[in-house]
């Protein structure tokens, strides 16, 4: 009789054990209850940045009469928000350039110093592929920063000197915002309040350009002001105001005389504002920039995307003259080619 009862007693204790053990193990691989994700969205953005002449540092990385780069900064800035980004080397055949433009669902156009040439040409051309794109029905954003710009400016009004002169190279500034400007579904559109204020008062933006356009040329010229509508200004070192943000009223375009990207992933100057404000400044332009390129249908072969990508590529660190860019990607092409 009691060797029985000891028998129950076992077969019930490793009942309860078993069945807990079952519990735990089915909880444990249940998957989690997670919301599906917006089939209108793409969650896999991929950016073009188009490459500049040169070797970025003046000769000190290369020589070659060819060569061009991207600085890794604007790299990292799309990065930072959840893109991947393919180069736009300018010197690439117009087929092969045309053929990565199907790749991707966003421009870049970065700073520099080329305006005319063959860069003007191709950046002319992309610009245009660009309305093209938009005008068809695709959701295809362009982030223009610096000579951007003022390329974009230029191309608009089809006047290579619409652009005055202003002293505001390497220099920190502030943005000050057009009285009762809506910012709503602007770049600035998902903005805290309190950093909105300090941009205004702080100098949290970099500013590094010789050129720019003031608020009264830009008003009185009809291809621009209809065009674009002005966001912010601000001041050079003269006390002379430019107009610094713009967006697009038709198309999702957004133009910065001054450099978003610096702030977070450029050392070379003492004076590019590092502080945890300017860095959200950076954040949220680029968070701002790839939630529009998610808007875009075009979700091209994986197989075409990755050899194409900018990983096929190793950047060359360039900050040890503590001075210009810190890492470049430098590109030659075995050939140079016609515009677009």
């Amino acid at each position: 009789m009691g060797n029985y009862l000891l028998i129950l007693f076992l077969l019930l204790v490793c009942g309860i054990i078993t069945s807990q053990s079952q519990l735990f193990v089915s909880n444990q691989i249940l998957p989690p209850s997670c919301p599906a994700p917006d089939p209108t969205l793409n969650y896999r953005p991929i950016i073009g940045i188009v490459s500049h002449p040169g070797d970025g540092a003046t000769g000190r990385l290369s020589n070659a009469t060819n060569v061009s780069y991207i600085a890794a900064s604007y790299v990292k800035f799309a990065e930072m928000a959840g893109a991947r980004v393919i180069p736009l080397i300018y010197t690439e055949p117009p087929e092969v350039l045309n053929q990565k433009l199907n790749l991707v669902n966003g421009i870049i156009f970065t700073g520099g110093w080329a305006k005319d040439g063959l860069y003007f040409d191709v950046i002319k051309g992309i610009f245009q592929k660009v309305l093209e794109k938009n005008d068809a029905g695709e959701h295809f954003p362009l982030l223009a920063i610096c000579l951007g710009y003022e390329l974009l400016t230029m191309i608009i009004t089809n006047d290579n000197n619409i652009l005055e002169e202003f002293s505001a190279a390497s220099q920190a500034s502030t943005v000050q915002f057009v009285e009762n400007v809506n910012i709503d579904g602007t770049v600035f559109g998902r903005f805290p309040p309190v950093l909105l204020k300090k941009m205004s008062i702080d100098c949290l933006v970099m500013q590094n350009h010789h050129f720019g356009i003031s608020p009264e040329r830009f008003q009185a010229n009809k291809d621009l002001s209809s065009f674009f509508r002005v966001l912010t200004t601000s001041t050079d070192e003269n006390n002379k105001v430019y107009v610094s943000t713009i967006q697009a009223t038709r198309y999702p375009i957004a133009a910065f005389q001054w450099h978003p990207e610096k702030n977070a992933f450029e050392w070379g100057s003492s004076r590019i504002p590092h502080s945890e404000d300017a860095i959200q400044v950076t954040t949220h332009v680029a968070n701002y920039f790839i939630s529009e390129a998610r808007k875009s249908s075009n979700k091209p072969v994986a197989r075409e995307v990755l050899d194409s990508l900018i990983y096929n590529y190793n950047p060359t660190y360039g900050g040890k003259a503590g001075k210009g860019y810190d890492e470049v990607y430098l590109f030659t092409p075995h050939s140079s080619s016609s515009s677009m």
